[in-house]
């Protein structure tokens, strides 16, 4: 019982000690994935974003997550072009990414923002030279993610399967979703499956990755008598109901109590099942739904003695205890 995969996504590179780390490495359903944001790679630049850590502190992490998640799999996002960044502060960049080997990164050219501290700084980069240093920076990262997944082929992976990840699932007869490292997956599923057979959106599967690609995994075992598996996360049919609706939960009509509230504020997650805006109020700790489960909670308040199975009109309650809508 619990929720079965928690993501710890985004912290500061400042705030992000050694118990933390400790934390994910020992607590079971927090998954070996992690985004850390590095920016740039140069030291000079960092200060001058007034960022307060440095390249070294950054590596320094990545190695202390490795050390104890050997299977993490880290992304982060890197800006090119900063006003005042030099040929040699960009290698700086690159140097650390080589190191860094992210599965993937999120890359941004720096643009004025009115009103910004950066908006104002002399010495803006040139944009050709933005744009020459921005494609030099995809292709190491294109590089390094290829490699990374060719690593993982051979592998067997636990993918939860989403129904929107893959754009050419009908058109391969694949599934697709996100294996524990949030490595997006595409599994192939045996000839002459019935429909009744095939996995939906929340169920896990278990397959070997046949084929790496810099941003997907395929996995093909399937269909050459390879292993693969289907477990479905829920524990009840879905219920009768229109898409995406369904009655409201009985919550106490009184306010909660200041004891017991997790947090404050109101849902605002688009994905909120419960039916009407007010009833995003009663969703539990909130956040955008990734892998069926929580990740970084809005700040939701969760009532007395509300349970799990008090919170099956919300998407973020764990499928296993929930109802699935399409």
């Amino acid at each position: 019982d619990g929720l079965e995969r928690v993501r710890f996504t985004s912290p500061h590179p400042a705030a992000f000690t050694t118990d933390v780390i400790d934390a994910m490495a020992e607590t079971p359903n927090v998954m070996p994935s992690l985004h850390m944001p590095l920016q740039s790679g140069s030291d000079r630049i960092l200060r001058a974003m007034r960022r307060s850590y440095r390249s070294e502190r950054f590596l320094g992490i990545l190695s202390a997550v490795r050390e104890r998640i050997p299977d993490a799999a880290i992304t982060t996002d890197i800006i090119v072009g900063f006003p005042g960044e030099t040929e040699e502060d960009f290698q700086a960049t690159l140097d650390v990414v080589e190191k860094s080997r992210f599965s993937s990164a999120f890359t941004f050219i720096y643009s004025p923002r009115p009103g910004t501290p950066a908006a104002d700084m002399e010495e803006q980069v040139p944009q050709d030279v933005v744009t020459d240093r921005y494609q030099r920076l995809i292709a190491l990262q294109e590089r390094i993610s290829a490699e990374e997944n060719k690593a993982q082929e051979g592998r067997a992976v636990d993918v939860l399967i989403s129904a929107s990840e893959g754009r050419k699932d009908q058109s391969t007869s694949r599934v697709s979703g996100r294996a524990a490292d949030n490595r997006l997956v595409h599994v192939a599923l045996p000839e002459h499956l019935a429909e009744s057979e095939r996995p939906r959106p929340g169920d896990m599967v278990r397959a070997v990755v046949t084929h790496a690609a810099p941003h997907h995994l395929v996995a093909d075992s399937a269909l050459t008598g390879g292993s693969g598996c289907r477990r479905r996360t829920l524990s009840r049919a879905p219920p009768s109901l229109p898409p995406r609706r369904r009655a409201r939960p009985p919550f106490p009509s009184a306010s909660p109590s200041s004891g017991s509230a997790e947090s404050s504020g109101s849902c605002a997650g688009a994905d909120c099942a419960s039916g009407v805006a007010d009833d995003h109020l009663n969703c539990r700790a909130h956040g955008k739904r990734e892998d069926g489960a929580l990740a970084g909670g809005s700040g939701a308040t969760r009532w007395p003695g509300a349970g799990r199975d008090r919170i099956r009109g919300c998407h973020a309650a764990l499928p296993r205890h929930g109802y699935w809508y399409r």
